[in-house]
């Protein structure tokens, strides 16, 4: 579903942003039928406004309190689905990154997944604020779009071959190359742990390289693209399983980021690496207690079949260091254990950079984006070393589940590495992101991006 705003038009309808306190900003008439109708100018409230002949007067958004706006955000961009589908343009004078939250956060509110149902009914149309860079916000807005897509569609059209031709589309659309590695191959390409773990499934496992740009610092995108969890040998009960089509969450936003990253023709050397798998059962599946050799020849103990995804990280990891990037990043829905610390909202990251984590949250901050970073405690080192291996891919105990799976990955980085943990996905409707798979994180990281490279 294509997200862009709307050409000029002379008949757009003036939008009105008011807060609690300030109806006054309203034309009179506005203000009478906002009275009349109920409307207080509560973060979030619409209301349009007639004219005599029985068309739109004008209309309002509410922007609450300043308390009331801090529990939230795109506010202003969910009047996209409220108010009638006309053109819209805001008169209200406002800040330029309200403005671009506001028109950010309408174009999103406009997205809806309907490759399987008849189309949603038409959003409201958005001119351009003046003074944004209406451009880049759509170029976002579409990365955003393409992460959600490829995460909500199921496992049935979305395994690791249909991963691959979103991955080749995207880079035929930037002129990027592509270089595939699939099935047997990976054996004799040294990728072991990728194709251990997708080897029980009938859909061949693959790890998926793209390249773009050829001058400035050099940035790897890496992302977990298991596109379906079985929770393999260690099947997961089915309460566990029935979300895991958003397994590949990590690929899918290091895709929707690559896409803002060569759609604003930024000047850097792009990486994106994918290791494109399902962890299926069979009887060659990988099993609890094997030791597996990674491609940098540490050995890795399997004490649990569910802790796959940074198995197939390791490997890709390994490659994307063996290059010495300026910057590697890698994004994971990883572990359970980052939900409980931060619920579905909030995107964990790792670093051992402070500059770099103090970049990344500000940059958050900047475009709405929340991150929280969380630590490479160094004392939990000898939690993830098993004594018959180098290292265990799932150590007893339950403590610190999210910390462990990140110092497991940092194992195979030397180059300066950020990891982040997200949850890719949705639970209920919010304004701007309906229930289903959202992109986390990518719009922070591309604001901070002329911090983190020197850009």
């Amino acid at each position: 579903m294509p997200l862009a705003f709307a050409a000029s038009d002379a008949d757009a309808v003036d939008l009105y942003v008011v807060g609690a306190d300030d109806l006054d900003q309203l034309p009179v008439p506005a203000r009478k039928w906002a009275q009349t109708v109920g409307f207080t100018g509560a973060l979030g409230q619409t209301i349009a406004v007639p004219a005599t002949d029985g068309t739109l007067s004008c209309a309002a958004v509410g922007y609450g309190t300043v308390a009331t706006r801090t529990r939230g955000r795109f506010y202003v961009g969910a009047a996209a689905r409220s108010l009638p589908a006309q053109t819209y343009q805001i008169v209200t004078e406002m800040p330029k990154e309200a403005l671009e939250e506001a028109a950010l956060g309408w174009l999103l509110e406009s997205y809806r997944f309907d490759r399987y149902v008849s189309p949603a009914s038409e959003a409201a149309k958005l001119i351009a604020p003046a003074g944004i860079d209406a451009d880049r916000i759509a170029i976002i807005a579409e990365g955003e779009a393409l992460t959600r897509d490829l995460i909500n569609t199921p496992a049935s059209d979305m395994g690791p071959f249909e991963l691959e031709e979103a991955f080749t589309a995207l880079a035929k659309q930037h002129g990027a190359a592509v270089n595939v590695i699939a099935g047997d191959d990976l054996i004799s390409s040294n990728f072991p742990m990728i194709h251990a773990v997708g080897r029980a499934s009938t859909r061949e496992p693959r790890l998926l390289d793209m390249r773009w740009g050829d001058s400035g610092p050099q940035l790897t995108l890496v992302g977990k693209g298991v596109c379906f969890d079985t929770g393999g040998l260690n099947i997961k009960p089915g309460s566990s399983m029935g979300l895991m089509k958003k397994d590949m969450g990590g690929a899918a936003t290091v895709l929707g980021f690559a896409h803002m990253i060569m759609g604003l023709g930024l000047k850097l050397r792009l990486r994106v690496l994918v290791p494109a798998v399902e962890n299926g059962i069979d009887g060659n599946a990988f099993r609890p207690q094997d030791i597996l050799i990674s491609r940098k020849g540490l050995s890795v103990e399997i004490n649990n079949t569910d802790a796959e995804g940074r198995l197939v990280l390791a490997d890709a990891l390994t490659l994307a260091d063996e290059d010495a990037p300026d910057l590697v990043i890698s994004m994971a829905t990883l572990t359970g254990a980052a939900r409980v610390a931060v619920g579905p909202d909030l995107s964990p990251f790792f670093t051992d950079s402070d500059s770099h984590a103090a970049a990344i949250a500000a940059a958050a901050g900047r475009v709405a984006d929340p991150v929280w970073r969380l630590p490479f405690h160094a004392p939990y080192e000898t939690m993830i070393e098993p004594g018959v291996a180098d290292l265990d891919n799932a150590p007893k105990g339950g403590f610190a589940g999210c910390i462990t799976a990140a110092l497991f990955l940092r194992r195979f980085v030397e180059s300066p590495y950020v990891h982040f943990d997200i949850y890719g996905w949705n639970p209920s409707a919010a304004p701007a992101r309906p229930k289903g798979g959202v992109g986390m994180g990518a719009r922070a990281l591309l604001d901070a991006l002329p911090d983190l490279l020197e850009l």
